[in-house]
């Protein structure tokens, strides 16, 4: 091995040997779970970690539900997070696409309460609905507002860490669909997306 080889694997490897590992979890609201370990030689407070619904409940048909999740905190070697998102994978989604029906889709902006202050998340949410037949313009309008409706009531009467759950978990989704089967029969009903557009400066019960 050559003297300029041997120099960039010693490099290397002082690279690593000066990286601290750090065990990722997640927050109370979803169960406290280890979801990571990752190396840094600085700091990890602002860093975003994916992981599945799956990682947290082990249950193998929510593998399709991505989470991300914000560090806020750093206790010793422990990283804290806080929700910062979800969305579903492009191969679900493509797996729910027929022909010959319609994909209505609602992106919705709201504003949550914090649970342990005055102040509010504003959150973007995207709710979709796949019909089994191919629906009229006036039917997918309807159910366009049903989701609208529905999400917004529940963000002005839940707090932010009961609408997250509610909107990951998929009660709102089932929510829109008893309502909207109403109008033309539904084949899904998802929220398949939320992000965080804002949120308050001091957040204390939502870590």
């Amino acid at each position: 091995m050559s003297k300029r080889r041997r120099r960039r694997k010693d490099i290397s490897i002082d690279k690593w040997k000066n990286k601290k590992w750090y065990s990722v979890y997640t927050p109370k609201y979803f169960g406290n779970v280890h979801i990571a370990e990752i190396p840094s030689s600085g700091d990890v407070v602002g860093r975003t970690i994916e992981a599945t619904l799956y990682d947290i409940t082990n249950d193998f048909s929510q593998t399709h539900i991505k989470l991300y999740f914000k560090i806020n905190k750093v206790e010793g070697n422990v990283a804290h997070t806080k929700f910062w998102g979800h969305d579903f994978t492009r191969d679900y989604l493509r797996s729910l696409v027929r022909r010959t029906t319609s994909r209505i889709d609602g992106i919705f902006n709201v504003s949550v309460k914090a649970d342990n202050s005055p102040d509010y998340y504003k959150i973007r949410v995207n709710a979709v609905v796949f019909t089994q037949k191919r629906a009229k313009t006036s039917q997918q309008k309807a159910i366009r507002a049903i989701m609208r409706r529905i999400i917004e009531e529940k963000a002005k009467n839940l707090t932010f860490i009961e609408f997250i759950q509610e909107c990951v978990l998929g009660k709102i989704g089932s929510e829109i669909y008893n309502e909207a089967k109403v109008i033309y029969p539904i084949r899904k009903s998802e929220i398949m997306k939320t992000k965080i557009i804002s949120e308050p400066e001091a957040v204390t019960s939502e870590t």
